[in-house]
Protein backbone atom coordinates (compact mmCIF):
# COMPACT_ATOMS: atom_id res chain seq x y z
CA UNK A 1 0.00 0.00 0.00
CA UNK A 2 1.07 3.88 -0.77
CA UNK A 3 1.71 6.29 1.75
CA UNK A 4 1.47 9.59 0.50
CA UNK A 5 1.72 12.80 2.17
CA UNK A 6 -1.40 14.66 1.15
CA UNK A 7 -3.02 16.85 -1.43
CA UNK A 8 -4.39 13.55 -3.30
CA UNK A 9 -8.42 13.80 -3.12
CA UNK A 10 -11.09 11.08 -3.98
CA UNK A 11 -14.69 11.69 -5.62
CA UNK A 12 -17.42 9.50 -6.48
CA UNK A 13 -20.67 9.24 -9.02
CA UNK A 14 -23.56 7.42 -7.31
CA UNK A 15 -26.35 6.70 -9.62
CA UNK A 16 -29.54 4.07 -9.42
CA UNK A 17 -27.32 1.55 -11.59
CA UNK A 18 -23.32 2.11 -10.92
CA UNK A 19 -21.28 4.04 -8.28
CA UNK A 20 -17.37 4.97 -9.29
CA UNK A 21 -14.78 6.04 -7.36
CA UNK A 22 -11.50 7.94 -8.64
CA UNK A 23 -8.45 8.86 -6.10
CA UNK A 24 -6.28 11.92 -8.00
CA UNK A 25 -2.71 13.20 -6.87
CA UNK A 26 -2.07 16.65 -7.10
CA UNK A 27 -1.34 16.85 -10.39
CA UNK A 28 -4.57 15.67 -11.39
CA UNK A 29 -3.74 12.09 -12.43
CA UNK A 30 -5.69 8.77 -11.43
CA UNK A 31 -4.07 6.58 -8.78
CA UNK A 32 -6.76 4.43 -8.07
CA UNK A 33 -10.50 3.51 -9.41
CA UNK A 34 -13.18 1.23 -8.06
CA UNK A 35 -16.77 0.58 -9.39
CA UNK A 36 -19.84 -1.23 -7.37
CA UNK A 37 -23.43 -1.27 -7.77
CA UNK A 38 -26.24 1.88 -7.34
CA UNK A 39 -26.16 3.88 -4.54
CA UNK A 40 -29.19 6.09 -4.93
CA UNK A 41 -30.75 5.68 -1.91
CA UNK A 42 -34.03 6.79 -3.46
CA UNK A 43 -34.10 3.95 -5.46
CA UNK A 44 -32.13 1.18 -3.07
CA UNK A 45 -32.26 0.48 0.39
CA UNK A 46 -30.30 2.87 2.36
CA UNK A 47 -28.03 0.33 4.01
CA UNK A 48 -27.45 -1.26 0.40
CA UNK A 49 -26.59 2.18 -1.14
CA UNK A 50 -24.29 3.14 1.69
CA UNK A 51 -22.28 -0.52 1.45
CA UNK A 52 -21.83 0.22 -2.66
CA UNK A 53 -20.13 3.41 -1.52
CA UNK A 54 -17.91 1.40 0.72
CA UNK A 55 -17.34 -0.94 -1.64
CA UNK A 56 -16.18 1.54 -4.52
CA UNK A 57 -14.15 3.35 -2.07
CA UNK A 58 -12.20 0.30 -0.79
CA UNK A 59 -11.74 -0.57 -4.69
CA UNK A 60 -10.29 2.45 -5.42
CA UNK A 61 -8.46 2.82 -2.40
CA UNK A 62 -6.96 -0.57 -2.73
CA UNK A 63 -3.17 0.63 -3.29
CA UNK A 64 -3.33 3.88 -1.26
CA UNK A 65 -2.80 4.47 2.22
CA UNK A 66 -6.50 6.70 2.99
CA UNK A 67 -4.42 8.58 5.57
CA UNK A 68 -3.19 10.23 3.25
CA UNK A 69 -6.54 11.93 1.21
CA UNK A 70 -7.10 15.29 1.93
CA UNK A 71 -10.61 15.65 0.87
CA UNK A 72 -13.21 13.80 -0.91
CA UNK A 73 -16.54 14.01 -2.93
CA UNK A 74 -19.45 12.79 -3.02
CA UNK A 75 -21.83 13.38 -6.25
CA UNK A 76 -24.97 11.48 -5.56
CA UNK A 77 -28.37 10.97 -7.52
CA UNK A 78 -30.85 11.30 -4.25
CA UNK A 79 -28.48 13.45 -2.14
CA UNK A 80 -31.51 14.82 -0.72
CA UNK A 81 -32.06 11.99 1.53
CA UNK A 82 -29.33 12.57 3.42
CA UNK A 83 -31.31 14.94 4.99
CA UNK A 84 -32.36 11.99 7.24
CA UNK A 85 -29.66 11.71 10.36
CA UNK A 86 -30.36 7.84 10.10
CA UNK A 87 -29.31 7.70 6.27
CA UNK A 88 -26.47 10.63 6.52
CA UNK A 89 -25.08 7.93 9.54
CA UNK A 90 -25.20 5.16 6.92
CA UNK A 91 -22.76 7.36 3.99
CA UNK A 92 -20.27 8.44 7.11
CA UNK A 93 -20.01 5.05 8.73
CA UNK A 94 -19.17 3.81 4.91
CA UNK A 95 -16.91 6.25 4.79
CA UNK A 96 -14.84 5.55 7.86
CA UNK A 97 -15.43 1.96 6.94
CA UNK A 98 -13.46 2.46 3.70
CA UNK A 99 -10.71 4.10 6.33
CA UNK A 100 -11.30 7.87 5.28
CA UNK A 101 -10.37 10.49 8.18
CA UNK A 102 -11.79 13.62 5.73
CA UNK A 103 -15.02 14.88 5.96
CA UNK A 104 -17.69 13.56 4.01
CA UNK A 105 -18.84 16.66 1.34
CA UNK A 106 -21.91 15.50 -0.65
CA UNK A 107 -22.94 17.29 -3.86
CA UNK A 108 -25.56 16.27 -6.13
CA UNK A 109 -24.86 14.33 -9.32
CA UNK A 110 -25.56 17.38 -11.18
CA UNK A 111 -23.02 19.48 -9.84
CA UNK A 112 -20.25 16.54 -10.22
CA UNK A 113 -21.15 16.26 -13.83
CA UNK A 114 -21.08 20.06 -14.76
CA UNK A 115 -17.71 19.88 -13.13
CA UNK A 116 -16.61 17.02 -14.86
CA UNK A 117 -17.77 18.16 -18.29
CA UNK A 118 -16.45 21.79 -18.25
CA UNK A 119 -14.30 23.66 -16.15
CA UNK A 120 -17.03 26.84 -16.59
CA UNK A 121 -18.11 27.76 -13.56
CA UNK A 122 -21.82 28.05 -15.02
CA UNK A 123 -24.44 26.47 -17.41
CA UNK A 124 -26.13 23.51 -17.44
CA UNK A 125 -26.60 19.90 -16.86
CA UNK A 126 -28.88 17.35 -18.01
CA UNK A 127 -28.66 13.94 -16.49
CA UNK A 128 -30.51 11.02 -18.59
CA UNK A 129 -29.38 7.65 -16.86
CA UNK A 130 -32.32 5.78 -15.10
CA UNK A 131 -34.02 9.33 -14.17
CA UNK A 132 -34.05 12.43 -15.43
CA UNK A 133 -33.46 15.89 -14.39
CA UNK A 134 -32.03 19.31 -15.89
CA UNK A 135 -29.96 21.55 -13.53
CA UNK A 136 -28.92 25.06 -13.67
CA UNK A 137 -25.55 25.15 -12.47
CA UNK A 138 -23.69 28.90 -11.14
CA UNK A 139 -20.10 29.48 -9.57
CA UNK A 140 -20.25 25.27 -9.89
CA UNK A 141 -23.52 24.85 -7.29
CA UNK A 142 -27.06 24.16 -8.59
CA UNK A 143 -29.24 26.68 -8.03
CA UNK A 144 -31.94 25.47 -9.67
CA UNK A 145 -33.80 22.52 -11.53
CA UNK A 146 -36.07 21.01 -13.35
CA UNK A 147 -37.17 17.30 -13.36
CA UNK A 148 -35.89 14.83 -11.41
CA UNK A 149 -38.93 14.17 -9.47
CA UNK A 150 -38.81 10.27 -9.46
CA UNK A 151 -40.51 7.76 -11.41
CA UNK A 152 -43.63 8.74 -9.81
CA UNK A 153 -43.87 11.94 -10.81
CA UNK A 154 -41.63 12.69 -13.27
CA UNK A 155 -38.04 11.54 -15.09
CA UNK A 156 -39.35 11.69 -18.97
CA UNK A 157 -37.27 10.33 -21.27
CA UNK A 158 -35.20 8.42 -18.70
CA UNK A 159 -34.62 5.02 -18.65
CA UNK A 160 -37.36 4.22 -16.64
CA UNK A 161 -39.42 5.82 -18.97
CA UNK A 162 -38.15 4.08 -21.93
CA UNK A 163 -38.41 0.80 -20.14
CA UNK A 164 -41.78 1.81 -19.41
CA UNK A 165 -42.86 2.46 -23.04
CA UNK A 166 -41.04 -1.06 -24.31
CA UNK A 167 -43.67 -3.37 -21.75
CA UNK A 168 -46.43 -1.19 -23.03
CA UNK A 169 -45.42 -1.78 -26.32
CA UNK A 170 -45.72 -5.41 -25.56
CA UNK A 171 -48.80 -5.13 -23.84
CA UNK A 172 -50.31 -3.30 -27.19
CA UNK A 173 -48.74 -6.49 -28.98
CA UNK A 174 -50.28 -8.89 -26.98
CA UNK A 175 -53.48 -7.15 -26.80
CA UNK A 176 -54.31 -5.05 -29.70
CA UNK A 177 -57.59 -3.28 -29.61
CA UNK A 178 -59.95 -3.71 -32.46
CA UNK A 179 -59.55 -2.29 -35.54
CA UNK A 180 -62.59 -0.91 -35.68
CA UNK A 181 -61.65 1.34 -32.87
CA UNK A 182 -59.66 3.93 -34.62
CA UNK A 183 -57.14 3.84 -31.99
CA UNK A 184 -54.00 5.28 -32.42
CA UNK A 185 -50.51 3.65 -32.85
CA UNK A 186 -48.77 2.58 -29.91
CA UNK A 187 -52.41 2.36 -27.70
CA UNK A 188 -53.52 -0.46 -29.13
CA UNK A 189 -54.14 -1.91 -32.55
CA UNK A 190 -50.76 -2.71 -32.71
CA UNK A 191 -48.69 -5.80 -34.55
CA UNK A 192 -45.81 -7.25 -32.60
CA UNK A 193 -43.12 -5.33 -34.16
CA UNK A 194 -39.52 -5.71 -33.16
CA UNK A 195 -40.07 -4.15 -29.61
CA UNK A 196 -42.49 -5.94 -28.97
CA UNK A 197 -40.81 -8.97 -29.51
CA UNK A 198 -37.86 -7.77 -27.48
CA UNK A 199 -38.88 -6.96 -24.44
CA UNK A 200 -41.49 -10.01 -24.47
CA UNK A 201 -38.54 -12.50 -24.90
CA UNK A 202 -36.89 -11.23 -21.34
CA UNK A 203 -40.38 -10.66 -19.69
CA UNK A 204 -42.06 -14.10 -21.16
CA UNK A 205 -39.32 -15.78 -19.70
CA UNK A 206 -39.96 -14.94 -16.22
CA UNK A 207 -44.06 -15.94 -17.01
CA UNK A 208 -42.28 -19.35 -18.59
CA UNK A 209 -43.73 -18.14 -21.94
CA UNK A 210 -41.08 -18.97 -24.33
CA UNK A 211 -43.59 -18.33 -27.68
CA UNK A 212 -43.21 -15.94 -30.05
CA UNK A 213 -45.99 -12.70 -29.50
CA UNK A 214 -46.80 -13.70 -32.89
CA UNK A 215 -46.98 -16.70 -33.30
CA UNK A 216 -49.59 -17.07 -29.66
CA UNK A 217 -53.17 -17.67 -30.60
CA UNK A 218 -55.67 -15.57 -29.19
CA UNK A 219 -56.78 -17.15 -25.77
CA UNK A 220 -52.67 -17.13 -24.44
CA UNK A 221 -52.42 -13.49 -25.05
CA UNK A 222 -55.29 -12.23 -22.81
CA UNK A 223 -53.68 -14.81 -20.69
CA UNK A 224 -50.35 -13.51 -21.14
CA UNK A 225 -51.53 -9.92 -20.53
CA UNK A 226 -53.05 -10.26 -17.61
CA UNK A 227 -50.18 -12.12 -16.26
CA UNK A 228 -47.62 -9.75 -17.41
CA UNK A 229 -49.33 -6.98 -15.57
CA UNK A 230 -49.15 -8.56 -12.64
CA UNK A 231 -45.72 -9.38 -13.05
CA UNK A 232 -44.41 -6.12 -13.60
CA UNK A 233 -46.59 -4.78 -11.31
CA UNK A 234 -45.28 -6.99 -8.32
CA UNK A 235 -41.70 -5.79 -9.05
CA UNK A 236 -40.04 -2.20 -7.67
CA UNK A 237 -40.21 -0.08 -10.00
CA UNK A 238 -36.73 0.94 -10.89
CA UNK A 239 -36.58 -2.25 -12.41
CA UNK A 240 -38.29 -1.02 -15.74
CA UNK A 241 -35.13 0.62 -16.49
CA UNK A 242 -33.75 -2.32 -17.55
CA UNK A 243 -35.55 -2.77 -20.65
CA UNK A 244 -34.59 0.68 -22.20
CA UNK A 245 -31.17 -1.13 -23.78
CA UNK A 246 -34.32 -2.84 -25.85
CA UNK A 247 -35.73 -0.20 -27.13
CA UNK A 248 -32.26 0.79 -28.45
CA UNK A 249 -31.69 -2.56 -29.94
CA UNK A 250 -35.36 -2.45 -31.73
CA UNK A 251 -34.83 1.15 -33.33
CA UNK A 252 -30.91 -0.55 -35.27
CA UNK A 253 -33.55 -3.28 -36.37
CA UNK A 254 -35.68 -0.44 -37.96
CA UNK A 255 -38.44 -0.75 -35.33
CA UNK A 256 -40.83 1.97 -35.68
CA UNK A 257 -42.11 2.36 -32.41
CA UNK A 258 -39.28 1.96 -30.98
CA UNK A 259 -38.31 4.97 -33.21
CA UNK A 260 -40.68 6.66 -32.18
CA UNK A 261 -40.34 6.12 -28.85
CA UNK A 262 -36.56 7.56 -29.09
CA UNK A 263 -37.40 10.76 -30.89
CA UNK A 264 -39.54 11.44 -27.96
CA UNK A 265 -37.10 10.73 -25.20
CA UNK A 266 -34.90 13.13 -26.97
CA UNK A 267 -37.65 15.58 -27.34
CA UNK A 268 -38.37 15.52 -23.50
CA UNK A 269 -35.02 15.67 -22.75
CA UNK A 270 -34.20 18.44 -24.68
CA UNK A 271 -37.20 20.48 -23.28
CA UNK A 272 -36.02 19.76 -19.90
CA UNK A 273 -32.78 21.24 -20.39
CA UNK A 274 -33.96 24.10 -22.26
CA UNK A 275 -36.55 24.84 -18.94
CA UNK A 276 -33.33 25.26 -17.11
CA UNK A 277 -31.83 27.96 -19.28
CA UNK A 278 -32.94 31.85 -19.80
CA UNK A 279 -33.79 32.32 -23.62
CA UNK A 280 -30.27 32.99 -26.35
CA UNK A 281 -28.31 31.60 -22.98
CA UNK A 282 -25.26 30.11 -24.79
CA UNK A 283 -23.06 28.78 -21.41
CA UNK A 284 -22.39 25.25 -21.90
CA UNK A 285 -24.62 22.44 -21.31
CA UNK A 286 -23.35 18.70 -20.17
CA UNK A 287 -24.93 15.80 -20.69
CA UNK A 288 -24.55 12.50 -18.68
CA UNK A 289 -26.07 9.42 -17.90
CA UNK A 290 -26.32 6.02 -19.37
CA UNK A 291 -28.36 7.20 -22.59
CA UNK A 292 -26.11 9.67 -23.81
CA UNK A 293 -23.18 7.68 -24.05
CA UNK A 294 -21.56 7.98 -27.84
CA UNK A 295 -24.03 5.12 -29.80
CA UNK A 296 -26.70 5.26 -27.97
CA UNK A 297 -29.71 6.45 -29.99
CA UNK A 298 -31.45 8.40 -27.21
CA UNK A 299 -27.90 10.55 -26.87
CA UNK A 300 -27.58 10.85 -30.67
CA UNK A 301 -30.86 12.26 -31.55
CA UNK A 302 -30.48 14.53 -28.06
CA UNK A 303 -27.75 16.24 -29.36
CA UNK A 304 -29.06 16.98 -32.89
CA UNK A 305 -31.75 18.11 -31.26
CA UNK A 306 -29.93 20.45 -28.80
CA UNK A 307 -28.04 21.95 -31.73
CA UNK A 308 -31.06 22.68 -33.38
CA UNK A 309 -32.72 24.31 -30.18
CA UNK A 310 -29.96 25.43 -28.12
CA UNK A 311 -27.19 27.80 -28.16
CA UNK A 312 -23.94 26.98 -25.90
CA UNK A 313 -21.33 23.76 -26.26
CA UNK A 314 -22.67 20.89 -25.75
CA UNK A 315 -20.46 18.13 -23.70
CA UNK A 316 -20.77 14.73 -23.14
CA UNK A 317 -19.26 12.93 -19.65
CA UNK A 318 -19.06 9.48 -19.14
CA UNK A 319 -17.54 9.09 -15.66
CA UNK A 320 -18.59 11.68 -13.26
CA UNK A 321 -16.62 10.76 -10.57
CA UNK A 322 -13.91 13.13 -11.94
CA UNK A 323 -15.82 15.68 -11.40
CA UNK A 324 -16.66 15.19 -7.57
CA UNK A 325 -12.50 14.82 -7.15
CA UNK A 326 -11.82 17.99 -8.85
CA UNK A 327 -14.21 19.85 -6.90
CA UNK A 328 -12.34 18.45 -4.06
CA UNK A 329 -8.93 19.84 -5.34
CA UNK A 330 -10.24 22.66 -5.70
CA UNK A 331 -11.01 23.01 -2.11
CA UNK A 332 -7.38 21.77 -1.42
CA UNK A 333 -5.60 23.52 -3.79
CA UNK A 334 -7.86 26.34 -5.03
CA UNK A 335 -8.26 28.03 -8.59
CA UNK A 336 -4.79 26.10 -9.62
CA UNK A 337 -6.58 22.89 -9.43
CA UNK A 338 -5.87 21.00 -12.39
CA UNK A 339 -8.48 19.22 -14.44
CA UNK A 340 -8.10 15.66 -14.13
CA UNK A 341 -6.02 13.97 -16.55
Amino acid sequence: MASIDGGFVVGLDAGGTSTRAVVLDPGGRRLGVGRAGGANPNSHPPEQAADQIRQALCAALDEIDPAGISAGVLGMAGSSKLTDPAVADLFESAWRAAGLRCPLRVVTDCEAAFAAGTPAPSGTVLVAGTGSIAARIEDRQMVGSVGGYGWLLGDEGSAFWLGREAVRATLAALLPAPATTGTAPGEGGATSGELGELAWSVLGQALDMTTRVADLPPAERETSWKRLITAVNAEAPIRLARFAPLVSAAVLAGDPAAEAIVTRAAQLLADTALAARTPGEDTPVVLVGSLVEPGNPVGDRLRVELAARCPGEVHTVTDASTGSAWLAALSVLGPAAPRPK
